[in-house]
């Protein structure tokens, strides 16, 4: 028992000490960015819900997503989200966010549903199941968070997709300076920032990665 605490303990102290380095940012930025670049628009455009809405995860989906559309105004876009079983309305949130994307300009027809994935590898073999051997010759755009980006497209990969592409849905910081108080100011914000923003944004970061990075694990030890 007291190995086991110590271990926890050395651990704890090696994440915090990691938060005040730039470290786990760039973990979390390669699971982003680490994807191959598209050299073809997409045919599809493959939202992956996440927290559905509303909430600021699928809503910044969804705001991505739309300017995927708007840029590549001839590819389908399939919202993939699994549909709750007890709700009467069971596809209430694939609908809301569909209704999000069509207010904010895309036509309603291009847009498809994956309700039935419960997860990233059922998600993904269902939507290559619509294709069937198509799938070789389309080209995806994966719409998902920056720490699930790395795990989406080589599952899809997997599931038979050769052309997949990732947009990864980075959030956008507070300019520092808003933040920041002057030298000569009677402002109560703190010179500072590290402790206040950044070492929680990292130490957050870092609970991302280590969850992701087992997902992976996980995905690869299943063959996924």
């Amino acid at each position: 028992m007291k190995k086991i605490i110590r271990t926890i303990g050395v651990f704890t102290v090696l994440l915090v000490v990691l938060s005040f380095t730039n470290i786990p940012y760039f973990a979390y930025y390669y699971l982003g960015t680490s994807t191959p670049k598209m050299n073809n628009p997409p045919d599809l455009i493959v939202l992956l819900g996440g927290s559905g809405m509303p909430s600021p995860d699928g809503l910044i989906r969804i705001w991505y997503a739309r300017n995927a559309a708007s840029e590549f105004k001839k590819a389908k876009l399939i919202i993939a989200l699994p549909y709750n079983e007890n709700d009467k309305d069971s596809l209430h949130q694939l609908n809301l966010m569909a209704q999000e994307l069509i207010v904010k300009g895309i036509d309603s027809s291009r847009i498809q549903f994956e309700p039935l994935g419960f997860n990233t590898r059922s998600q993904a073999l269902n939507i290559a199941a619509r294709f069937d051997s198509a799938k070789n010759h389309l080209t995806l755009l994966l719409v998902t968070s920056p720490e699930h980006m790395y795990r989406s497209v080589k599952t899809f990969q997997k599931a038979g997709f050769a052309n997949v592409g990732g947009l990864p849905t980075f959030e956008v910081p507070v300019d520092e300076e808003r933040a920041r108080d002057k030298e000569n100011s009677k402002d109560t914000r703190v010179k500072n920032l590290a402790l206040r923003y950044n070492m929680w944004s990292y130490l957050n970061y870092e609970l991302l990665v280590i969850r992701e990075y087992t997902a992976i694990s996980y995905y690869k030890i299943k063959g996924w």
